[in-house]
């Protein structure tokens, strides 16, 4: 089911990227996923469109857009088959790069912005480690002075696109007295160089066109002008992309639910037992009337969240919150798709199987709803921390 939007902008980007998307269909989506093959074709397509580019500034080649049409760009993604494998092809770009736009020097910003608009730059993300999950204060990985340059060393796991991307965004520790707490760490948008890299896949559930790698760093040499931001104020810099972030996978995880609740309706419609289409019975219909109607709400919260970090206006709430019901919506769409086709739910042949383990990584990524409902708890509603 497509989605409507009432908006003229947004109802013109949704149909741009449906164009897009159109082209490459779901046999080719489980072709590179069993494959376990970067979806470049695709990749590229989007790149030629210029959507890679869309929330990145005008001056450097972007759309000049926000995140509410970012979310748009990331829904419609997923909703058209693609799910999580084409959404994760391009995320990065689109907002892992939000730090870099805002605090890094116009050096950092004029040598790789219009690169990464124009979809020449493939970037990852290296913050999570063996030991620090989604206690950021633990990273040891450390950046130690080298004249005016540095030298990174560490273990970074779940980095996504690693084997595709030139560049890394990394956080490191340059303050060895700040072990255990989220100051002294400092942010680099530093080279991939095979030299002083180690790079080796993880075998995972799902989103297998798209690896998550874990990357070892050995003395990496990093120019001293490619910081992002200040010395010291790394983690600050990085919670600026972290409400984006939140917004836009959420975004994704509706897309997934739009697209499994499609095929469950469908399939409903045409499978007969008993003498009646499956979807005449209340058993089969309700759970997925309750699928459109929690996804229905999860885009209202994504919007109001895009709207206000778009507005320059605290969102850290909406934004969890987005996450939140996203997740738990787009995992109960593909599940119900799942159990509305029964076995041939379970077979590929239907991807609704794919679906549902792309939606169940929402639950746990880019933070866990644990996590989510934390922020919530103490920074909304003011109850105790409970760690």
């Amino acid at each position: 089911m497509k989605a409507d939007y009432r908006d003229d902008t947004l109802q013109a980007i949704a149909e741009g990227v449906r164009a897009v998307c159109s082209r490459f269909d779901d046999a080719y989506w489980a072709a590179c996923d069993s494959d376990h093959r970067f979806p470049r074709e695709f990749h590229d397509e989007m790149a030629k469109g210029g959507w890679i580019g869309i929330a990145m500034p005008e001056q450097y080649g972007g759309g000049g857009q926000g995140i509410t049409e970012a979310a748009v760009l990331m829904r419609e993604i997923a909703a058209s088959g693609a799910a999580m494998n084409g959404c994760s092809a391009v995320h990065l770009t689109v907002f892992g790069l939000n730090p870099v736009v805002v605090f890094g020097s116009d050096q950092l910003k004029e040598a790789f912005l219009p690169r990464a608009a124009a979809g020449d730059l493939h970037v990852a993300f290296g913050v999570t480690e063996p030991d620090a999950g989604t206690d950021t204060s633990r990273i040891t990985t450390r950046a130690e002075r080298d004249g005016d340059n540095w030298r990174i060393t560490g273990r970074k796991i779940w980095t996504t696109k690693a084997l595709e991307s030139e560049v890394v965004l990394l956080l490191a520790r340059t303050d060895p007295d700040s072990a255990g707490t989220l100051r002294g760490m400092s942010l680099f948008l530093a080279d991939l160089d095979p030299d002083f890299v180690d790079i080796a896949p993880i075998p995972k559930l799902g989103r297998n066109a798209v690896a998550s790698c874990e990357v070892a760093y050995d003395a990496l040499p990093v120019e001293g002008w490619r910081l992002v931001g200040n010395e010291g104020d790394g983690f600050r810099h990085l919670l600026h992309g972290l409400n984006p972030e939140r917004v836009l996978v959420a975004a994704e995880a509706v897309g997934i639910g739009d697209v499994a609740l499609t095929k469950a309706a469908a399939y409903a419609t045409d499978r007969y037992v008993f003498d009646r289409p499956i979807g005449s019975n209340q058993a089969i219909s309700h759970p997925l009337a309750q699928a459109h109607v929690q996804l229905s709400a999860a885009w209202l919260a994504i919007m109001d969240a895009a709207e206000r970090y778009d507005a320059g206006e605290p969102c850290g709430e909406q934004a969890n919150a987005a996450k939140w019901l996203a997740a738990e919506a787009g995992f109960f769409a593909a599940d119900r798709a799942v159990q509305t086709l029964g076995g041939m739910g379970y077979a590929s042949e239907y991807h609704v199987e794919r679906y549902w383990r792309e939606a169940r990584l929402m639950r746990i990524a880019p933070v866990s709803q644990e996590m989510a409902l934390n922020y919530i708890a103490q920074s909304v509603l003011g109850l105790p921390r409970s760690y």
